[in-house]
């Protein structure tokens, strides 16, 4: 019975592979995800072929224990593919699993920093002149400033800024998700450090010279050697590094923007969301702020 799942399991991989062309990696995924159903099954003393909507439900109900809600969906997603296929190659005369319930996503909304968090880590990177520090102010200027993923801007190349009569503008363009391309505006503070810094990128160039804008080893900086840099900036601001990353400073342009009035549909177009979707999940930072507020202020609140 056991070697009869192992086989079935494989049967469905192969087919994933041959027919839908999936990724090694996807492959991977449904091969360990079944593989711990399969465990689970034999523990039940249960096959694949004769096992029950129950038995699947069981089995999911272990899994909340220990897994969040995204990573259960995932799971039964691969039990739902698997079973599919043995439906519809004839294994199973009914697919047991297309009345289970998808897992309810919890919202997770993203941290942000406040205003004064933001003034007090580029007041306290503005303090030295180093030139680490120089290239470091500049490339927080530019986070805060434009809401850019810190893939976006430690790719970023001399060629995506634009001149006009040999000042910066304010507008550069990006490549994103999807290698799409899109406009970005800065403001003044942050080509004010471009400038600044620029006069010593020439330290951080190796013996060739470089396209990139933050050059370092033959390539440019890393997202991980940025992240060391602001959780280190953070601990000089006296702030708490877990609460500093180079995606945080994105969610606190785009919480801070809505705080101060701009539209959702603005916000998408800056920060290269494709979906609306994903942009109004700063609505609920503002409503929660909100009820922060009744909470505190509201005399009825108040009462025990």
């Amino acid at each position: 019975m056991n070697n009869k799942g192992s086989y079935l399991i494989e049967s469905f991989l192969e087919m994933m592979s041959s027919e839908r062309r999936s990724s090694k990696n996807t492959i991977a995924a449904y091969h360990r995800d079944l593989s711990e159903f399969l465990a689970f099954m034999k523990k039940k003393d249960k096959d694949l072929i004769s096992n029950n909507i129950d038995d699947i439900r069981a089995y999911l109900r272990l899994l909340s224990g220990s897994l969040t809600s995204a990573s259960i969906a995932r799971k039964l997603s691969s039990i739902r593919q698997f079973y599919k296929f043995l439906f519809e190659e004839k294994i199973r005369d009914n697919n047991p699993s297309i009345n289970l319930d998808q897992p309810v996503k919890k919202t997770v909304l993203p941290k942000f920093l406040t205003k004064e968090e933001i003034d007090n880590l580029i007041q306290t990177a503005k303090e030295s002149t180093e030139t680490d520090d120089v290239r470091l102010l500049c490339m927080l200027e530019l986070l805060y400033a434009s809401g850019m993923r810190v893939s976006e801007l430690v790719s970023l190349k001399l060629t995506n800024f634009q001149y006009q009569q040999n000042n910066l503008t304010p507008i550069l363009t990006v490549r994103g998700k999807g290698n799409k391309e899109r406009m970005v505006v800065i403001n003044d503070h942050a080509i004010s450090a471009i400038d600044n810094y620029l006069k010593i990128r020439h330290v951080f160039e190796s013996e060739e010279e470089s396209l990139w804008l933050f050059p370092s080893c033959g390539s440019h900086i890393t997202r991980q050697r940025l992240g060391q840099l602001l959780k280190a900036l953070a601990i000089k601001a006296n702030l708490d590094p877990k609460k500093i990353s180079p995606h945080i400073l994105r969610h606190s342009f785009a919480s801070h923007l809505l705080e101060n009035g701009a539209d959702l549909r603005s916000i998408q177009r800056l920060l290269g969301h494709s979906s609306i979707n994903t942009t109004q999940i700063y609505t609920h930072i503002q409503l929660g702020k909100l009820q922060e507020v009744i909470n505190k202020f509201h005399p009825m609140a108040k009462e025990t």
